[in-house]
């Protein structure tokens, strides 16, 4: 089946690579002529583990290929998907759907033949109304039909996200639209995928739904966190304990700085506007973003406190600056405001992160960043864990007091266990669990 994919960030290139890999004919299609030419030359724009493997082999078996002209892949194709951006709107929070919209009225022009059009991009409930109206206002003789297919991948674990889905989930009422969304995903067979087939406005809604609600488990239990550090208790083990419960579940129960990256902030931030367009209010939702940004500024002075209360003219060694490991990401991360507020006082800063230091010096320019962790815990007076890599899991804790200059960890992951680091000599704060000092 020939498919089109208009766009190629994250989840349009991953997409399109899953979908060549399953062995329909992809074209990905994107305005950013350095982009797509990069592409070609077989560099991939983002950090996701096992992405250049799978677009170059299905590059080499011609089942994918890149354009910055729509037109083409759009008139031979049989599906064409809509993977743009949807960033948060400036000023009001809302998701910014002109990169949507454009893309409608550009595909609108090109139709020919049957085809389905689909959102992949996360849209708020009803944009596929406005599309269809869109496409069908350009191209009046248009035969086609507009669905939803919100997409569920963890940026770090994307491919196998796309290939062992919990379900997939596909917003139309269309029988010959059905039928070719069904014969798009039919490899998945094999792995006993679910589709979910339902109408489009519920698609739309069930991608902003799941992820306010896993935004409120992280949350939830980062405020049993500061609990447990106050009452004495162990929130790991609260997490376990409460996890267990199959009508809770274990995932997204880990304490630490706050959640980030490009769908939960951005995504609760659009679903509150649209609660508040319709006169209702999701209080719930509210207070998950309210609670995740005090959070994150609050995790400097969580490093104060480990220090004794001062930060003025102190080294503070950062390790991970993405808001999450095995990507390069720096879209709304922790170490954002921790790094801004350890700055605020009067903190020089070091930092390392094994894949996202180039994006990071966007956002922070005037620190230092370093080549290892080792390097960059020299002369530190307090190591901070913002990202869990797997690269900071067995940190030789010898070594590193030997080149800090004050043997201070404050591990805001969790990743290590306090009688260990006690046991090593060093002063150590961690989220949700007693410090070291107390």
């Amino acid at each position: 089946m020939r498919i089109a994919m208009i766009g190629t960030g994250y989840v349009g290139l991953v997409s399109g690579a899953c979908f060549a890999d399953f062995g329909h004919e992809v074209t990905c299609v994107d305005k950013d002529e350095s982009k797509i030419a990069a592409l070609k030359r077989g560099e991939i724009p983002i950090f996701e583990p096992g992405l250049d493997a799978l677009v170059a082999a299905n590059v080499k078996a011609r089942r994918l290929d890149f354009t910055t002209d729509l037109s083409r892949p759009v008139a031979e194709a049989e599906a064409v998907f809509i993977a743009v951006g949807t960033p948060s709107r400036r000023g009001d929070g809302h998701a910014d759907l002109s990169y949507v919209y454009a893309a409608a009225r550009e595909i609108a022009k090109s139709l020919s033949g049957f085809t389905i059009v689909v959102t992949k991009s996360t849209v708020p409930v009803g944009t596929g109304d406005e599309v269809e109206r869109i496409i069908r206002e350009t191209n009046p003789n248009a035969d086609v039909v507009v669905a939803s297919n919100p997409e569920f991948l963890r940026e770090g674990a994307a491919i196998r996200d796309f290939k062992f889905p919990d379900r997939i989930v596909i917003g139309t009422a269309d029988e010959r639209g059905h039928k070719v969304m069904s014969d798009i995903y039919r490899p998945l067979s094999l792995n006993q995928a679910p589709l979910m087939f339902t109408a489009r406005r519920t698609a739309e809604m069930i991608k902003y739904a799941a992820n306010a609600f896993l935004a409120t488990k992280i949350t939830f239990i980062n405020e049993i966190a500061d609990l447990s550090e106050k009452v004495g208790a162990n929130v790991q083990e609260v997490a376990r304990g409460i996890g267990l419960d199959n009508r809770i579940g274990t995932k997204f129960l880990h304490a630490g700085p706050g959640f980030g990256g490009s769908c939960f902030p951005k995504d609760t931030r659009a679903l509150i506007k649209i609660a508040q367009d319709n006169d209702v209010q999701l209080r719930i939702v509210e207070a998950v973003l309210a609670v995740n940004d005090n959070r994150k500024r609050a995790m400097a002075r969580k490093v104060s406190h480990a220090l004794g209360g001062a930060l003025r003219g102190k080294t503070v060694a950062v390790l991970g600056l993405t808001f999450k490991p095995d990507t390069d990401d720096m879209r709304e991360a922790p170490s954002i405001p921790l790094v801004t507020g350890l700055l605020d006082m009067g903190a020089k800063v070091r930092a390392y992160d094994p894949a996202g230091m180039e994006q990071a010096r966007h956002e922070l320019p005037t620190i230092e960043y370093c080549d290892d962790p080792y390097t960059c815990a020299r002369g530190a007076d307090a190591l901070v864990i913002v990202t869990e890599w797997v690269q900071f899991r067995a940190l030789d804790l010898d070594r590193l007091k030997q080149v800090m200059a004050q043997p201070v960890m404050v591990d805001l992951r969790n990743v290590y266990r306090p009688e260990d680091l006690a046991a090593a000599g060093f002063v150590y704060e961690s989220v949700g669990r007693t410090s070291s000092q107390e």
